[in-house]
């Protein structure tokens, strides 16, 4: 999958290069995140890249990155362990502050969770902390290779098949996991702790969830990512995860939204739209007053689908201002109107077809509203309504004179 966000480079401890990407709000950043990734997976395994896409969408930047030896990134993972995962953290957290802002929030998936329960005592400004999937010790990745421990106890490496790709797994990274506890971490986290975990996770059991959530002290909670696996491919157990994350993480960290640190962009006043690139391809990021959502193209047009497409917004824009406007008319009238469904869609079709359009040459964009209302209306309160419809406020923009004005601003 095609990755989207900011280009993000920093050093590791040994000066190693490693590669991430930023995804950043359409506004100003509520606050900063860090997103660990799952044992040998990369920064756009589809749980990072989901999640991270649809926090930024909420408000919160989200910096993601591969591990030493991973994905993008330099070094050799045949030098890797535990021990340096956790340092990549470090320097992850120290580069964001650096450049942007301190990180307030850790997200860790898998194994990456367990790294994250480890470095975050380490970061000062994190105040929160959330794992997905997450072992309770970090020798439990152990038993993915354990076929091939005795051949890397005797001859000091072996090369292991993991998530379809070969890795060098050496004696000092057994070593690594199996002296690294995280009870005492996580005891002594004094931060709050959101545990998720699927009881069908196959990969890490959800036992492991249990002893992180019984060493952790509160404030800490628990949620069951009922019938998901392990990687969460299905996009709603991510979009789940990451709804309640926000819910959640909102009672823990500052909202540094109305702050001038840090800003990439001025939160748009009322009436104003501003739209910014996220990525390499056509995702946007859109602030709308207070509000963030996504546009996008779908992946058969080369886009990621990350979001609706730009004649989705136009469409949901007419569908939305023809339902508010039937239900504020509905109300003045007092009339029993208990529910309206629109269902829009767009074609363009050859003028000569159009029966109310002037032209007769080249073709027309046309568009179609279903309306379905409920209620005990009578047949002229339902005709009523027919016509009301056609006079909402983007019906007229629509239909009607229109100016715009395209002009470049200083950069």
């Amino acid at each position: 999958m095609a990755n989207s966000g900011t280009r993000f480079q920093f050093p590791n401890s040994q000066g190693e290069t490693l590669s991430g990407r930023l995804e950043l709000p359409a506004g100003t950043p509520r606050a900063f995140a860090i997103f660990a990734h799952c044992f040998t997976c990369s920064k756009n395994v589809h749980a990072a890249s989901r999640i991270s896409r649809a926090l930024s969408q909420r408000g919160i930047a989200v910096l993601r990155f591969d591990f030493t030896g991973l994905g993008n990134s330099e070094g050799d993972f045949a030098n890797t362990n535990f021990s340096s995962n956790v340092e990549d953290l470090l320097a992850a957290a120290t580069a964001l502050q650096q450049q942007y802002r301190a990180p307030s929030l850790l997200i860790g998936h898998s194994l990456g969770g367990a790294a994250v329960l480890a470095a975050a005592r380490r970061i000062p400004h994190v105040t929160a902390v959330a794992t997905i999937g997450a072992p309770s010790e970090p020798a439990h990745v152990v038993g993915l290779f354990r076929d091939q421990v005795p051949q890397i106890e005797a001859d000091g490496l072996a090369r292991v098949r993991l998530g379809g790709h070969e890795f060098t797994v050496t004696r000092q990274f057994l070593q690594d996991v199996t002296e690294t506890s995280l009870q005492q971490e996580v005891a002594g986290l004094r931060k709050a702790l959101m545990v998720f975990h699927s009881p069908v996770d196959n990969v890490v059991g959800i036992d492991n969830a249990r002893a992180i959530y019984q060493a952790a002290k509160h404030p800490k909670s628990f949620v069951s990512l009922d019938k998901a696996d392990h990687l969460l491919t299905d996009r709603r157990d991510a979009a789940f995860v990451a709804d309640t994350l926000c819910a959640w993480v909102s009672r823990y960290i500052a909202d540094d939204s109305d702050s001038d640190a840090g800003t990439r962009a001025p939160a748009p006043e009322e009436g104003r739209v501003v739209l910014r690139e996220l990525g390499p391809l056509y995702t946007l990021g859109i602030a709308a007053g207070q509000h963030s959502l996504t546009a996008d193209e779908p992946q058969s047009l080369g886009g990621q689908d990350a979001g609706p497409t730009p004649y989705d917004l136009l469409l949901s824009a007419l569908g939305a201002c023809t339902a508010i406007t039937l239900r504020m008319y509905a109300n003045r009238k007092q009339w029993p109107l208990e529910s309206v469904t629109a269902r829009l869609r767009h074609e363009k079709i050859h003028a000569r077809d159009c029966e109310t359009c002037e032209s007769d040459d080249g073709t027309v964009d046309r568009m179609q509203i279903d309306l379905e209302l409920t209620g005990e209306l009578s047949e002229e309160q339902r005709a009523r309504l027919l016509e009301i419809a056609h006079r909402c406020p983007v019906h007229r923009t629509l239909t009607g004179e229109k100016s715009i004005q395209v002009q470049l601003t200083p950069s």
